[in-house]
């Protein structure tokens, strides 16, 4: 039976024109009050679930605040933060009332987080540094730009409703729900559609716009992204940044906005959205949208949950921790100069990726071998991509033991880990890498940890732990990797050794 909470979202939905068709069901759990969608019969490929009204959907277009925005020359997630809490201002007085009522304040990401919680709980994962640098950028956005707007508020829109709790939970709220609707309207709430749940690599209902009246089936519509496992068209899935960080209109961008206003085509669209299914679901299960292929570090950041049995997890090594190492054998002047060297190769990065199955990017591997290069080779390989040389791809060099094709990427790591040098260089990285998780626990038993939380009362404990588990599984597959190399090396120095001294 249906709650007193989502009988009113329903009868919301009924006046506000979201149809939402009775093959669904909205089940609110009883735990934490999260709402999920269910099917209530069997559903077939290409049936239209959903048909949600673009005026029920909550945008700068939409909302009682555009004029105050656009005056403030604000865009973006910015913008959209500004609508969510003006509208929340107004309480009950807000057409979106009824839909906030259906919504969390926030989501429970990392960036609302206590200070002490997100050190004590994310320190060494590939978010931390990310999300204590959002914060800073969200308080500066808040000062910036927000705090002058509340003198400019209408007497029946609370003051206290733009405070620096409510921005970080409007910016949360965008984060994980919202959706790209149309160049007109740009991102936005779109009522209904973000309940259904995130399964990686299970998308059975797809967020589409429906073609205007009289538009030709035969021209794309470039709002409904055609089902991709690696282009997901659902919620908002631009990187952290974008979702997280303000972003202020340049004259460029206020100009478009001023001609996209005068078009009649747009200020008339009255086309909805739809959300279709894409596979069958039989009666009684889950529905669920996706997100894109993402690892748990991506999901925890921005929409607050992981998965356990994510296969999309990476871990990334940075070059401050390989420069680190480094200057610990050498001295700084010897690092800098084979980081040069790498430069000149025309290798660029900062990190380098671990991947789910612990193989490491054959760029730090690169690395390695530039790093461990006897002087003289170094000498020789550095005059040699002096001048002109570099830039003449399918040019061949040699790189301690192995051959290199300039402009090409090398298409395995074993080839270069074929010296125990750089296989012990890596191990002690790899450690340095773990070490940032500190040494209160191993990984044996974070996974106790994790078995022993209870949900939802240690949900933020449970998801980093989910986060650090998989994370720390990665860097033990590179260990056990790099090792069977050092034993197949190793093993082939005896093996030569014992020829060479047969009589």
């Amino acid at each position: 039976m249906a709650t007193r909470r989502l009988r009113a979202f329903k009868s919301w939905m009924k006046a506000n024109g979201v149809d939402c068709s009775d093959a669904l069901d909205l089940v609110e759990d009883q735990n934490d009050g999260s709402v999920s969608v269910r099917a209530s019969r069997d559903l077939k490929e290409g049936d239209v679930v959903a048909n949600i009204s673009k005026t029920a959907c909550l945008t700068v277009k939409t909302s009682g605040a555009r004029e105050m925005i656009e005056t403030a020359e604000l865009d973006g997630p910015l913008a959209l933060s500004v609508a969510i809490m003006y509208e929340r201002g107004l309480g009950e007085a807000s057409p979106w009332a009824g839909y906030f009522d259906i919504l969390p304040f926030q989501e429970d990401l990392p960036l609302v987080w206590p200070l002490d919680e997100l050190d004590s709980l994310l320190s060494g994962t590939e978010i931390h540094k990310d999300v204590k640098e959002d914060r800073v950028l969200v308080h500066e956005d808040w000062e910036e730009n927000i705090v002058p707007l509340t003198s400019l508020l209408p007497e029946n829109v609370d003051p206290g409703s733009f405070g620096i709790r409510e921005y970080l939970a409007a910016k949360s709220l965008i984060a994980s729900r919202s959706f790209e609707i149309d160049d007109y309207h740009g991102w936005g709430m779109v009522p209904l559609a973000d309940l259904f749940n995130h399964k990686t690599g299970e998308e059975d209902v797809h967020f589409t716009a429906e073609l205007p009246h009289g538009e030709s089936d035969s021209e794309p519509d470039e709002t409904d992204n055609s089902t991709d496992e690696d282009e997901p068209s659902t919620k908002n899935s631009a990187s952290p940044e974008q979702s997280l960080e303000g972003e202020n209109t340049d004259e460029e961008t206020i100009e478009e906005e001023e001609e996209e206003e005068t078009t009649p085509m747009l200020q008339d669209d009255v086309s909805s959205l739809e959300m279709i299914m894409v596979k069958n679901v039989p009666a009684g299960a889950e529905v669920y949208n996706t997100y894109g292929l993402i690892g748990n570090a991506a999901l925890l950041h921005r929409y607050g949950f992981t998965e356990l049995d994510n296969l999309y997890n990476i871990v990334n090594i940075d070059l401050d921790l390989v420069t680190e190492w480094s200057t610990s054998s050498y001295t700084t002047q010897y690092t800098r100069a084979r980081l040069a060297l790498f430069r000149k190769l025309g290798y660029n990065s900062d990190y380098f990726e671990v991947s789910p199955t612990g193989e490491s990017e054959t760029e730090l591997l690169m690395l390695l071998n530039i790093l461990l290069l006897p002087d003289d080779a170094y000498n020789k390989l550095d005059l040699a991509l002096t001048g002109d040389c570099i830039s003449k791809e399918g040019r061949e060099i040699t790189i301690g033991k192995h051959k290199v094709v300039l402009g090409e990427s090398c298409s395995s790591s074993d080839v270069l880990l074929t010296d125990d040098g750089v296989c012990e260089a890596l191990l002690a990285i790899v450690d340095k890498r773990e070490s940032l998780y500190g040494t209160s626990s191993s990984l044996e038993e974070d996974v106790v940890r994790l078995g022993s939380c209870v949900l939802p009362k240690d949900r933020r404990l449970y998801h980093s732990l989910v986060l650090r588990v998989s994370e720390r599984r990665i860097l033990e597959k590179l260990r056990s990797y790099v090792r069977e190399k050092v034993g197949e090396v190793n093993g082939g120095k005896r093996r030569k050794k014992m020829m060479n001294s047969k009589p």
